[in-house]
């Protein structure tokens, strides 16, 4: 059996999720690892935007999928991505994800994205993002996922900025729209 036909048959019948059991933040949250080397860097040693980014997609995902215990998950939206220190060649890049928000179909993922010298072992902060992604029911459209519900002050504290600032980015989504709507 070929790896794509074992994983059409691994994910045929799924088990039922129950969209009313909250999880908490603690329950998907994620660290990815990676020793950055020669292929992902460019001629003066930087590691490449591009593949922090594909580090950063791919290490949200799994927070998505964890939380939503449905392997469709879809990149919605990269709601920022900030590039504020580069990561050189023999660099551990670390990428760490936690669910910040969590609407009807889609899930907020918080990340923070750290580079360590192994030799001197100073951990430096090279990026953040905020990454949307939706989850897909079998019909290939939008299905619902379990809520996020705070185990603690802390994890409360991170739900309510997120509910904060996606209000926020919902007024400036639709400002946009009708600038544009008058634009056009």
């Amino acid at each position: 059996m070929n790896p794509f036909e074992r994983m059409v048959k691994r994910y045929q019948t799924l088990p039922k999720v129950d969209v009313t059991q909250g999880r908490s933040i603690a329950f998907s949250r994620s660290i990815t690892r990676r020793l950055m080397e020669l292929i992902d860097a460019n001629s003066h040693g930087n590691v490449h935007g591009g593949v922090i980014m594909r580090m950063v997609d791919e290490a949200a995902a799994i927070v998505a999928i964890k939380h939503s215990q449905n392997p469709t998950v879809v990149t919605a939206r990269v709601e920022r991505f900030d590039f504020l220190a580069p990561a050189f060649i023999g660099d551990v890049v670390s990428v760490h994800c936690e669910m910040r928000y969590v609407g009807r179909t889609s899930m907020e993922v918080g990340v923070e994205v750290m580079a360590e010298d192994v030799i001197t072992g100073e951990v430096r902060h090279i990026a953040s993002s905020y990454v949307i992604y939706v989850a897909l029911g079998a019909n290939r459209k939008p299905t619902p996922v379990p809520p996020l519900v705070p185990a603690n002050d802390e994890e409360n504290a991170i739900i309510e900025q997120a509910r904060i600032r996606r209000i926020r980015m919902q007024k400036i989504d639709e400002e946009a729209k009708q600038a544009k709507e008058i634009k056009d």
